[in-house]
């Protein structure tokens, strides 16, 4: 064989692979679909349909409004409030003073971190003890009543006609809202018995008064 007919035999050898390998490539991609087989209905067929989630909430509101349910619901929370206002919950542990007591509590606290000024230098190192009272004075006895106890109503409003008016009255109980009605003056109310915890207090009514550097605290007969 000559060397020319080498050559186109051996172009021929190799290019076969090559175009095999397109023809099975288009053979699987054109014909593939003419062997697909219809199965048939297994079931019934339903449309895939996706609720809109806002839609069922206004609808389920529109509803609730039509047949007198969101009137209702709104009225029982406003009846919730009014009476968490009117008459909010005791102070859980306190019970009417049976035996006096008289003790003194330190406001002092101790600085955890340090506190630094805006430029970042050290103002107060960690540590460090503070007692607010060495800045500031009270000006104003503090005394918890709870204002479900008629006798001690009456002996806040003594007191605060003996100290010229320089009483704040902290409820442990009972109505501040009826209080401020009657006495014209504010009145408070101890939350969830922060106040009455870290000072310690455990019958009512209960005085608190500053002593130098620390408060003098009298649960009252």
């Amino acid at each position: 064989m000559r060397s020319s007919d080498r050559a186109i035999a051996s172009g021929t050898a190799c290019g076969r692979p090559l175009r095999f390998a397109a023809v099975v490539f288009a053979v699987m991609f054109t014909t593939a679909p003419a062997h697909a087989q219809d199965l048939g209905v297994i079931g019934p067929v339903y449309p895939i349909a996706e609720p809109n989630l806002l839609e069922a909430i206004l609808g389920k509101l529109r509803a609730a409004g039509e047949d007198g349910t969101l009137a209702r619901l709104q009225r029982e929370s406003l009846a919730r409030v009014r009476r968490g206002v009117e008459d909010p919950t005791p102070v859980a542990g306190l019970s009417r003073t049976r035996q006096p007591r008289r003790f003194h509590h330190d406001p002092s606290i101790v600085v955890q971190e340090a506190i630094h000024d805006a430029d970042g230098r050290v103002i107060v190192p960690p540590g460090t003890v503070i007692n607010p009272l060495d800045t500031v004075t009270l000006s104003q006895a503090l005394l918890f009543i709870d204002a479900r106890d008629r006798e001690q109503v009456a002996r806040a409003r003594k007191l605060i006609d003996e100290r010229q008016g320089k009483v704040k009255v902290i409820l442990t109980g009972g109505s501040y809202l009826d209080l401020m009605r009657r006495w014209q003056r504010p009145v408070f109310y101890d939350q969830q018995g922060n106040l009455t915890t870290k000072l310690g207090i455990r019958q009512v009514p209960a005085l608190v008064t500053q002593d130098g550097r620390r408060l003098r605290i009298d649960e009252l007969l």
